[in-house]
């Protein structure tokens, strides 16, 4: 479910641009909106979660994740953008919940060595959503039917309904992880420990430009589709194509779980990134099918980044994992910057230029995996 609405406020930025006829810089104010709660309440959700348990917390995500939908849809209905960008920072505040409990749970409760491919198996799970979201939802969000504006809010209200339930599930099971070690309190001035380890510094900058990359392409993908040069589809055809990027690394990040258990995560990392570049490279100069088809193929580069990026970042001391997790939460906002950036950028030299952003996206994450498959990278 977590997939599936991020899948859908994708969907928001061809809708306000191809058929609300917004510019790029504007459109992409949705993503900054979205995204921006990860580095602004972090910090306080990661103190409650430390306060709960990792559970409770991700009930507490899944409760305000429904309210926001609730709230998504009305904003879609009555046609209000201020509206729209205020539910989107809640929606995003819920799935912060989501990210900081889920991703250090997968980890602790994983045997030695299993972390990375278990938090890859469940991003594998994250990506049916965002597959599912673009085929169910570019109806709805991308054509003027009978329904008008109130076809928007239906994905939204109905996402609200499973996360509702969802909510209930987890909260029925809110004592499951009693046997597992508890979150400890950390001291503030404490927190200098966290940082200074240069494994989380640098993964959280690969983790930004990682966010800020995906985000990017996944936001302005059913544009550059649109576009006379690559294959001209029409809004609800392309935003529906959008689902094969998500298809992509959904694939493969179940095929990543397995493959993690035979390959070294940061080479597996430097590979799948420097592949990335390849492919935005060539998304960025051709034309017609072939340009369409690379930067689509980027989804599958995607895959194993977040999980992996995230596994290898983490501290020894799994104490402090979730301040580590919180750190590494905060660089997610690289997908609030780096799609606003790209945006400004498309309106002034072309979308298909604006995708040399992304591209040094991915070098950094290059870079990152290079710097921990050396003999003497340092925790």
């Amino acid at each position: 479910m977590g997939g599936f609405v991020t899948a859908l406020v994708g969907l928001l930025v061809p809708r306000l641009t191809l058929i609300d006829r917004l510019d790029y810089t504007r459109a992409a104010l949705v993503q900054f909106a979205f995204h921006s709660s990860y580095l602004l309440f972090a910090l306080p959700i990661t103190a409650l979660l430390v306060r709960t348990g990792y559970m409770r917390a991700i009930a507490a995500g899944l409760g305000v994740m429904t309210l926001a939908c609730l709230a998504l849809g009305g904003a879609a209905w009555i046609g209000s953008y201020p509206l729209l960008l205020l539910a989107l920072l809640a929606l995003s505040t819920g799935i912060t919940f989501l990210q900081i409990a889920a991703n250090v749970v997968q980890p602790l409760v994983a045997a030695e060595g299993r972390g990375a491919a278990r938090l890859t198996l469940l991003q594998g799970f994250n990506s049916v959503g965002t597959v599912l979201a673009p085929l169910v939802g570019a109806g709805f969000l991308l054509q003027l039917g009978a329904l008008g504006r109130l076809s928007m809010a239906l994905p939204f209200g109905a996402a609200a309904a499973v996360l509702a339930w969802l909510c209930v599930v987890f909260w029925r099971a809110r004592d499951l992880l009693a046997a597992h070690p508890a979150p400890h309190r950390l001291p503030l001035a404490q927190l200098a420990r966290v940082l200074r380890a240069r494994r989380l510094a640098w993964g959280s900058v690969a983790m930004f430009g990682y966010v800020g990359a995906e985000v990017t392409i996944g936001s302005l993908l059913a544009n550059y589709l649109a576009l006379p040069g690559i294959i001209a589809a029409d809004p609800a055809s392309a935003g529906r194509l959008v689902s094969l990027y998500w298809g992509g690394a959904m694939l493969g990040r179940f095929a990543g779980a397995l493959g993690l258990a035979r390959v070294a995560p940061a080479r597996l990392l430097a590979g799948v990134a420097l592949g990335a570049v390849l492919l935005v490279g060539i998304a960025s100069q051709a034309h017609g099918i072939m340009g369409a088809v690379a930067l689509i193929a980027v989804g599958l580069c995607n895959a194993i980044m977040y999980p992996t990026i995230f596994a290898l970042a983490l501290p020894e001391d799994r104490g402090l994992a979730p301040y580590a997790s919180m750190i590494l939460c905060m660089a997610v906002v690289g997908g609030a910057v780096v799609p606003l950036a790209a945006g400004a950028l498309a309106d002034r030299v072309g979308l298909a230029a604006a995708l040399g952003l992304p591209l040094l996206c991915y070098l950094g994450i290059a870079a990152f995996a290079l710097m921990i498959a050396l003999p003497t990278a340092k925790r």
